[in-house]
């Protein structure tokens, strides 16, 4: 469920109309509902609330979905944690408030600088995804005096997602160890006096929409559980990842939170250990539209009819990049039958097509769409590509409305940029 809804006879957000957001704010524009973020997290809270064998898990939010430091606060001030995988997503989290406690450290490739900024922010734990890497934190720790919580991240070798640019728990993939890798690893850390592994980690997808691969991951991670602990090894935590699908209107609706649940109870429950989940997609996603003004309709004498909007693949590259679909919705639907379109973008890019053949609505230059289900990896994967604006993002609580990334200037894009001295006009003049 969301909060876009159509009401006389245009879309809205909550209590507040997407075209008067557009005339605004400036199209193209992110627009995410309050109301839906808040429900999100609770129903996934309260889906794993009515499993009592599964203790109270560490929701932590993957930042990666959408980092908008609004965003983060809504969840983090309903007792959200972060699942980071950057410094720079580990600053926004502690900005938007939430907790050291709660924030989890990620990545597979974590800098000498960014593991030192974790340690002294004092993040819950880091999860380690390689042995150069656990002995690079086990350097760090030493020379300040710290013993981190650490996980290791392991590699079940359990295909699942969206697509193959998503899917992260098989054996080529380049995250975590191996089963019997992460046996070892852990050993040697339990052995080092320079660190504290209390758990082991997993992750293997985004955009998953059946549970069978999940249930077989977790099994596999219930099992490397019981064998550590017979080996006389501390085992506190077993973070289990996120990666729960959405509803993109193309694809079968996704299990609902309340049977990933049972899933896990079923697969983990009573297993005596602190959970922890990482769900982005699954809260971010249908929280967000990406609103566009139609610029033109070029037919073509062959019969292609081109609608070129404003946004472009820089704004939202889920459809250049995974193939992806995103539902396509008239702000103030015309009347008129129905027809395809190639929906495209300005930018110089074949690949700057949205869909192709889409049947909507007539639609005319001026007219406003908002692209459903842009919440998440939306705006966060966005560039200035042939130098476009980045998207201003708009958050909405009931009739109330505030930009909480504004969109920058051309003075201020360009200000970013340096001329080398000996480019300048005073040099050339010389």
């Amino acid at each position: 469920m969301n909060h876009f809804e159509a009401r006389e006879g245009e879309l809205w957000c909550e209590q507040v109309p997407l075209a008067a957001l557009a005339e605004a704010v400036g199209t193209p524009l992110y627009v995410y509902s309050t109301a839906t973020l808040e429900r999100h997290y609770r129903v996934f809270r309260e889906a794993l609330e009515a499993f009592p064998r599964l203790g109270a898990p560490l929701i932590a939010y993957a930042v990666k979905a959408n980092s908008n430091l609004s965003v983060l606060a809504t969840l983090g001030r309903l007792g959200a944690g972060a699942d980071t995988v950057s410094e720079g997503e580990i600053r926004r989290a502690l900005a938007a408030g939430i907790p050291p406690a709660r924030i989890v450290y990620s990545g597979v490739g974590k800098t000498a600088g960014e593991l030192i900024f974790a340690l002294e922010a004092g993040v819950a734990q880091i999860n380690i995804e390689s042995e150069p890497e656990l002995r690079l934190l086990a350097e760090l720790a030493q020379a300040r005096g710290a013993r981190p919580d650490l996980v290791i991240r392991v590699n079940p070798d359990v295909e699942a997602g969206g697509h193959a640019k998503i899917s992260t728990g098989a054996r080529g993939n380049k995250f975590g160890v191996s089963l019997a890798e992460a046996e070892r690893l852990y050993a040697l850390a339990a052995r080092d006096p320079r660190l504290n592994p209390v758990g082991v980690a997993c992750h293997i997808g985004s955009q998953i929409t059946d549970l069978a691969p999940l249930a077989r991951a977790f099994s596999l991670m219930r099992q490397l559980v019981e064998r550590l602990r017979a080996r006389g090894l501390v085992v506190q935590r077993l973070d289990l990842g996120g990666g729960l699908g959405v509803p993109y209107f193309n694809q079968p609706d996704p299990p609902p939170p309340r049977d990933f649940a049972a899933m896990a109870d079923e697969v983990v429950g009573g297993l005596d250990i602190d959970l922890a989940f990482e769900p982005g997609r699954a809260i971010a996603a249908n929280a967000g539209v990406l609103v566009s003004r139609v610029i033109h309709v070029h037919e073509r004498p062959e019969g292609r009819r081109f609608l070129v909007l404003d946004a472009a693949m820089n704004d939202l590259i889920r459809p250049a990049m995974y193939d992806a679909y995103h539902d396509i919705r008239p702000i103030r639907p015309r009347p008129g039958p129905m027809g395809p379109y190639d929906v495209v973008g300005p930018v110089c890019e074949t690949g700057d097509t949205f869909t192709r053949d889409r049947v909507l609505p007539p639609l005319a230059s001026g007219d406003l769409v908002a692209f459903m289900s842009a919440g998440a990896y939306g705006a966060v994967m966005a560039s200035e590509y042939n130098s476009r604006p980045l998207v201003p993002e708009v958050l909405v609580k009931g009739d109330a409305w505030a930009v909480v990334r504004p969109r920058p200037s051309y003075e201020e894009m360009l200000g970013r940029d340096s001329v080398a001295p000996w480019l300048s006009r005073s040099a050339g003049a010389r």
